[in-house]
């Protein structure tokens, strides 16, 4: 069976701990596409020949969810030939047999137009930032400071920009728990999943 649930949105609004946990509710595969954008900017150098070359190995560093390889990935991901070299390892992870859940910017509206299930993660700046904040400490107005650039750098680059798919789902998680929203999220996959 291929079954492939799109999830996408915004830095720090909760879609990797609803894609895990959606994953794993319905025994899905999971990719986190950032971190393949997050390894190619911290590989440095190059970043088209970094994408080129990503091995499963260069996925497993860790350093890759510092705040440091979040603004990296958000700058080499506006790179058209970086992007071109990582769609088809999403593309092939999609249609794996036995469902996949993808999380990142783009999936439902670039990556995976025809997935099963959209849904759009979001929250306010300023949560988000409290969450970050919290996750990874730093002075909060600076932490709140690039939250908002990053948000502008993925919804106004030229290639695959942030944006909500026509026919996406919108779950706003800045007053809900993680359980709640996780919650919400397996009732909408299990909805279309009939």
């Amino acid at each position: 069976m291929i079954f492939t649930v799109a999830i996408d949105g915004p830095a720090a609004a909760g879609k990797g701990t609803i894609s895990k946990a959606v994953a794993a509710h319905f025994g899905f595969g999971h990719l986190d596409t950032g971190i393949l954008y997050r390894a190619v900017g911290a590989k440095g150098g190059d970043p088209i020949a970094a994408a080129r070359g990503l091995t499963p190995a260069d996925l497993n560093r860790a350093d890759l969810r510092t705040l440091e390889a979040g603004q990296a990935a958000s700058r080499v991901a506006a790179i058209p030939e970086v992007r071109a070299a990582l769609v088809a390892f999403q593309r092939d992870f999609a249609q794996r047999e036995g469902g996949a859940v993808l999380d990142g910017r783009d999936i439902g509206t670039v990556i995976c137009p025809d997935a099963n299930v959209k849904l759009f993660v979001t929250a306010s700046a300023e949560v988000r930032a409290h969450r970050r904040h919290v996750e990874l400490g730093g002075d909060y107005a600076v932490v709140l400071r690039e939250v908002i650039e990053r948000d502008t750098r993925d919804a106004d680059r030229a290639d695959a920009p942030m944006r909500i798919a026509d026919d996406a789902v919108v779950l706003d998680t800045s007053d809900l728990s993680i359980e709640e929203a996780v919650a919400q999220a397996i009732r909408i996959v299990a909805a279309r999943k009939g």
